[in-house]
Parts: structure tokens; C-alpha cells; sequence
């Protein structure tokens, strides 16, 4: 197998018509396939998995999580929150650099922690955070406005990368800032080069703080939105690791090939639902009796069984049903057509109405099948549905981060923890135009604002179940959103490989010990 047939693909290179060998893919070498196109690698500003994977091998984290929760150092070799839990102290390594050779200071932490504050879509996340004081180069001492029983968590590599002071502090747009293509980091990997929509050339970052690692000289993510191109090229051996797998048809194809494993456990703090979101500013979806009615004529039974094939988990609420802070007294809105029309009748839509449906590009199984079938089953209550494709990512995220939109299927995380994944989506002051995934559906209920605000502060688990299930039980009347299902989230990855991340974080960890066993 040449370097050029593992970048290309053997249609490609059949094409090619090559007389020479080319040079062989070295030993050190892992490609990963991937549908996701980032916008660009600066995880400090922007969510997501496209994002998130190459971030989390760039840049490195003051923190990182083992399988079983537990927070482990990284570049804070040790840390002290205080009684009172409105201190953390990190106490840094001494010998970490950027991929320029400058030193890692605790001013850089600081810059990074308040630059998520301000510009990360999961407000949420670091709100408590009033500062971060720096006494000394290797020391940053986190100040909060109150306890927040999330901010461990929230210092993972997929959510708090520390990005260099001297490169982001120039007074640019952190948004729109050079340097989010080209991105200086202190992470295992350094971006070697870039080709926008097809591949990520990841180098080995040889000081790399970590003795002995990365055990990889390279990764190269090849971005090939052609489903049954991606297959192929992990049948034969021209992608080594496919991530983020989510379809009945790839997982169940993929288990047949004897030189894959297939991981379906990882990433759990990931969390992802799959939902149907609504504009509540729209004229036509702001009577929640409408958003009921089209819940209810919604078969999520059908979706799981039929078009997903039973790989599916049902998802009834906000919160992952995994998880201790979830509610099963919640409505589940079993499918029922009378009920739907009676509903739409008393809101004043007896006649019909028409809706537009976009959907998130990727997955076709878990989202534009979805809105397909949501075009025949919503008109048996009379909602004339339109679905309106968007050909990349940017554009679906473009409409609906500034509420162009009515309808959208759509895949949002829970991201461990209430206060980081799910507080963003109805928190009233996170409606946030040109931010994807922030409150993107324009929802807002005082009541709910206080529950959350409630709930982020309290450190008592049994009285933040109590928050959380108020909450649940008004989002789920209310309706925002719908969820729908878990996306069943599977890793697939040729059998030589070792150190697989298959932690809580999954394939948004950074991959320093990932390797091509003996």
C-alpha cells in the first residue's frame, strides 16, 4: 500500500495510472477517516467533533479523564480546589512549550480560560469563572463567583485547549483570528497542512512534554463525505480508524471485516442526542401546542427499529437517560394522531400549515432520513413539510445560528455534564445569534433560567436530581426540542492498533499513545 493510495483511494490512484512505486506509508503512520469538515481547529471557540478531534491532539489541556471519570494531570501536573469551592489551583508542569518553542505559562492559562468564557458556545461552562490569578509562571489559581460542580470536567482536552497568549493576544477577532487554520499549539501533534474538505496532515510534535510520546509520527485525517467511499477505504485497509460511526449499515457492514474491531462503549461523556429542534420565534411554532402536536405524530419507535435498525437508543429528554441526573417520570409522547390533530385544532391550525425542515449534514441515517420521514408522517396531521438540504456543514450552521430556519434535525452533546451540555440549549441569555449550538431555538422560561442557575451551583447530588427533574418536566412540556434518539456513537479501527482512545472523551482525546502494535 503506497502513501498515495492510502491519501487517494484506489479509485483514485487506478486513475492515475502510475508506472513507479511511490513511496510506502511509514510505520508511524494512523489515517483517519472522517465526514466531518471543521471550520477550523480552535476548539477555545468552537464546539463539535469536526473541531474537536484535531483541537485535542493540537493543543493540550490543563486535564484529562480516564475510563472511569476520574480527572488524571496533563499539563497541570497537580491541583487543590479550595474548602469553600470557589478557588482550583493548578499547579503546571515546568517544562511544557508551544509548537514554536515558547514556554507554557500559567498566563497563558489564564488568557485561554477567560478567553472560553467569552467566546465558547457553552457559556455555561466557565460563568462562575471572575479570574484566573497567575503568582507565579507555573501556577494559575482559578477564582469563581461560586461553587461549580462541572469545572474539573470542563479542563478536558475537548473543552479547555490551551491556545499561546503571544499569538491570540493581538488584539484580532479570537472568532476569525489567522491562526485557527494555523494553529500553534502544545499539544502530541502539529498541523503540518491543511486541504480544506479532504485532509488534515498531523506531524508528531517531538517535545512533546510527556516522555515517550506520541508513539505516532503522524496522523493523517482524510475527510471523505462520500459514505460509501469511507467504507471502502476502511475495507481495504486505505483508513486505519474511523470515528465517530454512527450508521446501521456502516456498523453492521464494518463488523464483518475481519481485520476491524469495533468499539462501541468510548466517549460517554460525549453524550450525543439526536433531536428535532424548533424556532419558538416563529410565528407558526411559538404555541407549544404545535410543538406537541408534531411530537406526537412523530413515531421515535419507528426510527429506532426501522430506519436505524435497532442500533439506536430511545432518548426521551434533555439529559442523557444514563445519566443519575435523568428523569423517567417525563412524557415520553408515544405517537398518537388524534391526539396530534386535536392539538393543532386547538391552536388554530385545523386547515394544516406549511414548515421547512433542514437538517445537519453527515450521518444521512440519523438526520436526513429522519427529516424524509418526517415530510410523510407530519402530513398526516395536515403540516405540509419541505426539507431543505444544505451542502456543508457552515451553511446548515450558518441558517441556524441565526435562526433562519423553522424546523431542524440536529445533534447536540450532553458533554458530561448538565452545566456544560445542556444548560447552553434554554438558558435565555445564551440565545445567541451566529453561535451554533448555543439557544439556537430562542427558547426562554424564567423559571427554567432559575432551576439551571440553581442546579450549576449546587454540590449536593440528591438536590441537584431534584433541579434537574423540575426542569425536565417543563422542557418536556414545552418542547423546544424533541429528542428523538441516542446517536449510537462506535469507533471502527484496524486490529494492530494499540492505545485506541476509548475513555470517556473517545476519539476526542488526544491520541499520544495511539501506536501500530509489533
Amino acid at each position: 500500500m503506497t502513501f498515495m493510495s492510502r491519501l487517494l483511494g484506489a479509485a483514485s490512484i487506478a486513475a492515475l495510472s502510475l508506472t513507479a512505486a511511490l513511496p510506502a506509508v511509514a510505520d508511524g503512520t494512523v489515517i483517519i477517516a472522517s465526514t466531518q469538515v471543521p471550520r477550523h481547529f480552535n476548539g477555545a471557540v468552537q464546539s463539535g467533533i469536526a473541531t474537536g478531534l484535531p483541537s485535542a491532539q493540537i493543543f493540550a489541556s490543563p486535564l484529562r479523564y480516564d475510563d472511569n471519570w476520574e480527572p488524571k494531570p496533563y499539563l497541570a501536573e497537580s491541583w487543590e480546589v479550595s474548602e469553600d469551592g470557589l478557588s482550583v489551583t493548578l499547579n503546571l508542569v515546568d517544562d511544557a512549550t508551544f509548537h514554536d518553542g515558547e514556554p507554557i505559562t500559567s498566563e497563558d492559562v489564564a488568557f485561554s480560560i477567560m478567553t472560553i468564557k467569552e467566546n465558547h458556545p457553552f457559556k455555561s461552562m466557565f460563568e462562575p469563572v471572575e479570574s484566573v490569578e497567575t503568582p507565579d509562571e507555573h501556577t494559575a489559581v482559578i477564582k469563581l463567583s461560586q461553587p461549580h460542580p462541572a469545572l474539573l470536567l470542563a479542563m478536558s482536552p475537548a473543552l479547555c485547549p490551551i491556545i499561546p497568549k503571544h499569538v491570540y493576544g493581538d488584539g484580532e477577532d479570537i472568532k476569525s483570528h489567522p491562526a485557527n487554520t494555523t494553529p500553534v499549539g502544545s499539544g502530541p501533534f502539529m498541523l503540518e497542512e491543511y486541504t480544506p474538505g479532504e485532509s488534515i496532515v498531523l506531524k508528531k510534535n517531538p517535545n512533546f512534554f510527556l516522555d515517550g510520546r506520541p508513539k505516532l509520527d503522524e496522523l493523517i485525517v482524510r475527510i471523505i463525505q462520500d459514505p460509501s467511499a469511507l467504507l471502502i477505504a476502511m475495507e481495504n485497509g486505505e483508513a486505519d480508524l474511523y470515528p465517530f460511526m454512527s450508521g446501521s449499515q456502516e456498523v453492521k457492514r464494518l463488523e464483518k471485516v475481519d481485520h476491524l474491531a469495533i468499539d462501541a462503549e468510548g466517549g460517554a461523556a460525549i453524550g450525543p442526542i439526536n433531536w428535532l429542534a424548533f424556532n419558538t420565534a416563529s410565528p407558526k411554532l411559538e404555541d407549544k401546542r404545535v410543538r406537541q402536536a408534531i411530537a406526537y405524530a412523530v413515531d421515535r419507535d419507528f426510527i429506532i427499529n426501522a430506519l436505524h435498525r435497532g442500533i439506536s437508543k430511545p432518548q426521551r429528554g434533555p439529559i442523557m437517560e444514563q445519566s443519575p441526573f435523568f428523569d423517567d417520570t417525563i412524557p415520553a409522547y408515544d405517537v398518537d394522531l388524534d391526539k396530534a390533530k386535536a392539538l393543532m385544532e386547538e391552536a388554530g391550525y385545523a386547515d394544516g400549515m406549511d414548515l421547512t425542515v433542514d437538517y445537519l449534514p453527515g450521518v444521512k441515517e440519523q438526520q436526513q432520513t429522519i427529516a424524509e420521514y418526517l415530510r410523510s408522517q407530519l402530513g398526516k396531521i395536515g403540516i405540509n413539510v419541505t426539507v431543505r438540504a444544505a451542502p456543508d456543514f457552515p451553511t446548515w450552521a450558518g441558517r441556524v445560528s441565526n435562526h433562519d430556519f423553522e424546523l431542524t434535525m440536529d445533534a447536540v452533546f450532553n458533554w458530561g455534564d448538565p452545566v456544560i451540555g445542556v444548560h447552553r440549549t434554554y438558558l435565555s441569555d445564551n440565545i445567541r445569534k451566529g453561535v451554533i449550538w448555543s439557544n439556537t431555538q430562542s427558547y426562554s422560561n424564567p423559571k427554567v433560567d432559575e432551576l439551571l442557575a440553581q442546579a450549576a451551583v449546587e454540590m449536593d447530588e440528591e438536590k441537584r436530581k431534584e433541579l434537574y427533574a423540575e426542569f425536565q418536566q417543563i422542557v418536556t412540556d414545552e418542547l423546544p426540542v424533541y429528542p428523538i434518539n441516542q446517536l449510537p456513537y462506535q469507533t471502527a479501527y484496524d486490529k494492530k492498533l494499540t492505545g485506541v482512545p476509548t475513555g470517556i472523551w473517545g476519539p476526542l482525546s488526544p491520541m499520544d499513545t495511539l501506536d501500530w502494535s509489533e
